[in-house]
């Protein structure tokens, strides 16, 4: 084989290892009865023994498919060995013996990741343990990633991911799709996950990406599949909200790496596929639940992506619409976007006085957006020096990173 071919395949094969690593792991959990550390074993011995035969005898028709056989055929031989010290073995080598030799039913595959997902964010787990169990297992990230991602310490973001298999393990907790009811009850937790993947994707909490692709569409993947299980009004609006965000991806990322605002993006380059569905996907779930916040910000994000210049933006039904999401979601983030969206509708002298208001009722020394948010309108309300005080104090927050180059960047253009 030339040195140009063997490229090539190596190249294909890892492809195929992005790609079908966690639908497998997905399937070999159910096959092991939800056992974590065999099914990743067992999957890893699969990968090496791909490497070592695809190269000389060629990648097979259904990849998946010989991963799972082969990871399964390891798992019995492994059970076989253990089978006096463990007493779970013997239950799971007698299904894995006589499951059909690939067991890979297309629906079952799709199924065993709906499972997966649902099993991550049980409500029995802590919400950090959630998203750390769903990142790494369902997503695919390593447990540096997250732990980088999240400024934690790898050690710290390890023992979370063991304790969580181990309280899964523990808690006798199904390796399931849960029944209608459960399901609906449980909906909200996996939704949560999912959106926190996205925005992670989104916004990264740390490192020098704008953002990170892979993230966004493996939530939106997700929701995708969520909303094949259930046609839920929080599933369309979820969905919704995603692809409304994602079709501005591309334009937040100017030619030198640095980040794009969104008054600043070219708006020609959005993805209007995208928008179209988004929007669709909007009025859908509002007719079925006009209370719904994912429904009502995917709303917002809708009046943002239809106007076709920055001075275009319906501000007042897009303040209207955090004013009910504040009802729903009393939250300091809410606050904070509506008194911004005043802001832009009544001028930025209104917006600083919400602004004065809300840093009377919360601590927001810490907070980086509220300091973003004052300084822009203390530089759009010509108040230089304040500005300049307060971008300083977002900048010590945001540190080296792409939102942190951007305000440096305002900051100079007043100095």
């Amino acid at each position: 084989m030339s040195l140009v071919s063997q490229v090539s395949i190596n190249r294909k094969i890892e492809s195929v290892f992005r790609e079908e690593s966690r639908p497998a792991l997905a399937t070999l959990l159910r096959l092991l009865g939800g056992n974590f550390d065999l099914a990743e074993d067992t999957l890893q011995d699969a990968f090496i023994v791909a490497a070592t035969q695809w190269p000389e005898q060629g990648i097979p028709d259904n990849p998946r498919a010989w991963l799972i056989s082969t990871a399964r055929f390891k798992a019995i031989d492994q059970l076989r060995r253990q089978q006096r010290q463990q007493a779970l073995s013997e239950s799971v080598l007698d299904a894995l013996v006589t499951e059909d030799e690939f067991a890979t039913d297309p629906e079952d595959i799709e199924d065993d990741q709906v499972r997966l997902i649902f099993t991550c964010c049980h409500p029995a787990l802590s919400e950090e343990a959630r998203l750390a169990l769903t990142l790494r297992e369902v997503c695919g990230m390593t447990t540096e990633q997250i732990a980088a991602a999240f400024l934690i310490p790898v050690p710290t973001l390890a023992q979370r991911i063991v304790r969580a298999k181990n309280k899964i393990q523990a808690a006798n907790i199904p390796y399931e799709v849960p029944d209608k009811v459960q399901r609906a009850e449980r909906l909200n937790d996996v939704l949560s996950v999912i959106f926190l993947i996205f925005n992670e994707g989104y916004s990264p909490s740390a490192g020098q990406l704008v953002v990170s692709p892979a993230l966004c569409e493996e939530a939106i993947r997700l929701c995708r599949r969520l909303g094949q299980l259930a046609a839920d009004y929080e599933i369309k609006g979820l969905l919704a909200l995603m692809l409304l965000h994602d079709s501005r991806r591309d334009t937040r990322i100017g030619p030198d790496g640095e980040l794009v605002p969104l008054e600043k993006q070219n708006r020609h380059l959005w993805d209007q596929a995208k928008i179209r569905e988004g929007c669709d996907l909007v009025e859908e779930a509002l007719r079925d639940a006009p209370a719904s916040s994912y429904a009502i910000q995917a709303a917002i994000a809708a009046l943002h992506a239809q106007a076709k210049r920055p001075e275009d933006t319906d501000w007042k039904e897009i303040t209207g619409l955090y004013t009910v999401l504040w009802h729903l979601q009393p939250t300091v983030i809410v606050a904070l976007n509506r008194a911004v969206a005043i802001a832009m509708r009544d001028g930025p002298v209104t917006g600083l006085g919400l602004l004065a208001n809300l840093a009377d009722q919360h601590q927001f020394n810490k907070y980086l957006p509220f300091h973003a948010a004052r300084a822009d309108l203390l530089k759009r309300a010509g108040q230089s020096r304040e500005a300049e005080f307060a971008y300083q104090q977002a900048i010590e927050l945001a540190g080296e990173t792409p939102e942190g180059a951007y305000l440096q960047k305002q900051l100079r253009t007043l100095q």
